[in-house]
């Protein structure tokens, strides 16, 4: 008797700390790419690069993220998702600590390769580990795991423009952060699930997702193209539309976040009542108005607010698509993953050209313009559920 009592108490205390292992794995994910995008200014500035140069080094994470399919695969297909997010985990933390110590621009540029390389492996891995405990439990928790990204994010980012003020080296802050991300990573990896089947993988070198998959692809393809434009151009607009001053123009991307992680807070129980599907076409629909607003805006602080509106649309796109992509198995969600990088690989660079072109306000609108054939495609995917 006291033996099963025992049995049963050390089981349930284990069903309370594998609740735990994903939602650090994915905070822990938004810490650290936060902590690399609050530096870049810094890193920029130490190996003295221009801006054209600049984009070509962020250009090569967005090329990392796109080839590393053949790598995701092999591990999912080798170690299953749970030791795979343990080794892609521990080489992020190292690629994170190579960025900063890099001494000169190749050297950058090869670091922030193997970042998007890493980080997009290690992306696959957990998602595949959510998608699958969201079919065992049958509970939808993918908006909310994604809301503890974007909130890991936004303590990265945060901690990245303190240790920015305090002169500290971008190295030297990289260094602080790994050891202690890496003792967490392990204890999350202990904590999780032991289940380290391998999981079935097709041999290709690079898998664009077909079928009904294309459609859910083309949604990560736009919804990222979306995201990594407003990203890197709200700030610019509101300094070079509106005059706004350099304390104010990261608010943009920060009003856009905040916005975005409080949907997905929400985003599993408006799922359970509306269905994805609903969500994500209504949701573009009011990030299209928001962003047109914030083109229309007579002010900085009005076109904040259209910011929000538009963080608040696009935020529950990336864990529907990544649920409904997992549910299909491990290498739909690997495809479509990579078409989703492939857009934010290619977002800023287009928005670049058309500010170039025809504006900054036109720059924006286009921005606008995705989300209206955003929900055009939501509304035509039966795989969002």
């Amino acid at each position: 008797m006291h033996t099963t009592v025992s049995t049963s108490r050390s089981s349930f205390s284990l069903t309370q700390t594998q609740q735990y292992a994903l939602p650090v794995l994915f905070a822990l994910f938004g810490l650290i790419m936060g902590s690399w995008a609050g530096r870049i200014p810094a890193l920029a500035e130490r190996v003295q690069v221009s801006h054209s140069a600049l984009s070509m080094v962020l250009l090569c994470g967005g090329l990392g993220a796109v080839i590393s399919y053949p790598i995701s695969s092999f591990l999912m297909g080798r170690f299953g998702a749970r030791k795979s997010a343990l080794i892609a985990g521990m080489a992020l933390l190292c690629v994170l600590v190579s960025i900063g110590m890099a001494p000169t621009v190749p050297r950058l540029m090869l670091a922030v390769l193997m970042l998007g390389i890493t980080a997009s492996t290690f992306d696959v891995a957990i998602n595949s580990a959510a998608s699958k405990r969201e079919k065992t439990t049958g509970k939808a928790e993918m908006s909310r795991l994604h809301g503890l990204a974007c909130a890991g994010g936004l303590v990265g980012a945060t901690l990245g423009s303190l240790m920015a003020s305090m002169k500290i080296a971008p190295g030297t802050h990289f260094l602080m952060l790994a050891g202690p991300l890496a003792l967490v990573l392990w204890g999350a990896f202990s904590m999780m699930d032991a289940d380290d089947s391998a999981e079935k993988v097709e041999k290709k070198s690079f898998s664009l997702p077909r079928g009904p998959l294309a459609l859910l692809g083309l949604l990560g393809f736009l919804g990222s193209m979306s995201e990594g434009s407003i990203a890197d151009w709200s700030g610019v607009f509101l300094k070079e539309h509106f005059g706004a001053s350099d304390g104010l123009a990261p608010l943009a991307l920060s009003a856009f976040s905040v916005m975005m992680l409080l949907s997905r807070m929400v985003g599993d129980k408006m799922k359970v009542r509306f269905g994805a599907q609903r969500l994500v076409t209504l949701g573009s629909l009011v990030s299209a108005s928001g962003l047109f607003f914030a083109v229309m805006a007579p002010n900085a602080y009005v076109a904040l607010a259209g910011f929000a509106v538009a963080g608040l649309g696009l935020s529950l796109l990336f864990p529907f698509v990544f649920s409904a992509a997992g549910a299909q198995g491990p290498m739909a969600l690997a495809a479509v993953a990579s078409m989703a990088y492939s857009g934010s690989l290619m977002g800023p660079p287009v928005i670049g050209a058309v500010a170039h072109f025809v504006g900054m306000q036109a720059a924006i609108a286009y921005v606008g313009g995705l989300s209206l054939v955003i929900a055009f495609v939501a509304s035509r995917t039966k795989l969002l559920k």
